[in-house]
């Protein structure tokens, strides 16, 4: 038997092993140990792998195309890319940032493939093109979606206003609200004026905290990626696979 011969049993030996390993298991391997037997034919390491970063590289993907499915089909295809070059992977940079790269090359050509344009803001500002300067400067109130966002955010303001401090919320009302002066506010509340400067000051900073976690909360869930679309990109990337050779016969 000569070392081809010897080398090729060797990895039949590990793509044989890894089938062994349960879910569970092949999670917990290290990265260089999936990327090896990923790269010699074996589905159950490279699925380990794909559900490692699906997250990351859907969203990477889906912020380049702005669209589910289309991020979807672009990661499957990235994900072919990725598995026939696992072999040439060296781990000089982490195989998260080696994918995510892979992953915006593919779904910045499907732009390019698909002729985007992107219009410069001030080119677009200064267009004699009507169609473009009125979309860029209707009123939100003029449309459907931008009203029922900004009813959303209306109440979510005003509930954040409401859990200040009653001193800092009047003051905050007069002057940020109903846009009274300082001195108006300081006559009517009976303060001084600097009072109503620092109260004013510390209730917008209240506002921003209190907005800001919010957001931060709200971001953890942006562009959802579930159990459901994370199964299908799985098996339509371990399809696409077969169908290109790189999984080892069973």
């Amino acid at each position: 038997m000569n070392g081809d011969d010897e080398a090729a049993r060797g990895g039949d030996i590990m793509i044989h092993a890894a089938s062994k390993f349960t879910a569970a298991q092949l999670g917990a391997l290290a990265e260089p140990e999936l990327v090896r037997l990923a790269a010699q034919g074996s589905e159950a390491a490279f699925e380990a792998i794909m559900r490692r970063h699906n997250r990351l590289l859907f969203r990477s993907a889906r912020s380049i195309l702005k669209d589910d499915l289309d991020a979807e089909d672009a990661l499957q295809e990235a994900y072919v890319l990725i598995w026939r070059s696992l072999g040439q992977f060296n781990f000089e940079a982490k195989l998260s940032t080696w994918m995510v790269r892979i992953v915006t090359n593919e779904a910045l050509g499907r732009l390019r493939r698909k002729s985007a344009t992107v219009i410069p803001l001030e080119a677009a500002m200064s267009s004699h093109e009507t169609d473009t300067r009125d979309l860029l400067t209707e009123q939100a109130d003029r449309q459907p979606e931008f009203a029922a966002m900004r009813a959303d955010l209306r109440k979510l303001i005003e509930a954040r206003i409401d859990d200040l401090p009653e001193s800092f919320r009047t003051v905050f009302m007069l002057r940020a609200v109903e846009e009274l002066s300082a001195e108006e506010v300081a006559q009517a509340l009976d303060i001084p004026e600097a009072t109503v400067r620092t109260r004013l000051f510390r209730a917008r900073s209240l506002l921003r905290e209190g907005m800001a976690s919010q957001i931060d909360l709200a971001l953890a869930d942006a562009f959802s990626f579930d159990g459901a679309r994370c199964d299908r990109i799985v098996a339509g990337a371990l399809a696409r696979g077969r169908a290109a050779g790189l999984s080892a016969p069973r």
